[in-house]
């Protein structure tokens, strides 16, 4: 187990300083999609998958949300963007890879997000914890009580949070909530 100290990491200043393609070990004519950090603290961090990457996340991603109870017979609703950030097409490919019903609803618009909660049966949802919070003070604004749904399941992730605010999520939206944990340079969410 000391030995593990000797195996070298790449880091961030590494990543960043190789932008965009310097680290990357294939050859680039396989590579099917890129996903990049936002750059805010200098280049932008760039992953490059394969095919076989991603299908490799996709079961991943289907895996967790089995294990947490969801089945092809579940509506999965994604509130996560579908941009350069992995979580939207990381679990949006999962839940499909898992056969579940799945509503991509993107980020933001919380009126339109509890509308497909309603309309659609969404019994499961993905969002980052402040987004969770937020929509839960979005449902009595819209007249609806988040117990009169038909969501159980909640994933979040994507940004720090403590198991209190998990706790506070879970009494709010009266769903049991699952934490995500993931990073860009390990594949995305899973």
């Amino acid at each position: 187990v000391d030995d593990i100290r000797k195996l070298p990491f790449t880091t961030k200043a590494q990543m960043r300083d190789n932008y965009p393609f310097g680290l990357v070990a294939g050859d680039l004519k396989d590579a099917v999609r890129l996903h990049s950090s936002s750059g805010t603290t200098g280049n932008p961090t760039v992953i490059v998958h394969s095919q076989h990457d991603l299908d490799s996340w996709a079961n991943l991603v289907a895996r967790c949300l089995y294990m947490v109870g969801l089945r092809s017979s579940d509506v999965f609703q994604n509130s996560s963007g579908y941009g350069m950030f992995t979580g939207g097409l990381g679990f949006q490919y999962g839940a499909e890879r898992l056969k579940a019903l799945t509503v991509p609803a993107a980020a933001g618009n919380s009126k339109r997000q509890i509308k497909f909660i309603n309309d659609f049966g969404t019994n499961a949802l993905h969002a980052i914890p402040s987004y969770a919070i937020r929509l839960a003070e979005v449902f009595p604004e819209e007249g609806i009580d988040p117990k009169s749904t038909s969501l159980t399941t909640l994933v979040i992730g994507a940004e720090p949070h403590t198991d209190e605010q998990r706790k506070k999520i879970e009494k709010m939206l009266d769903v049991k909530a699952y934490n995500s944990f993931g990073m860009s340079e390990m594949n995305g969410p899973g």
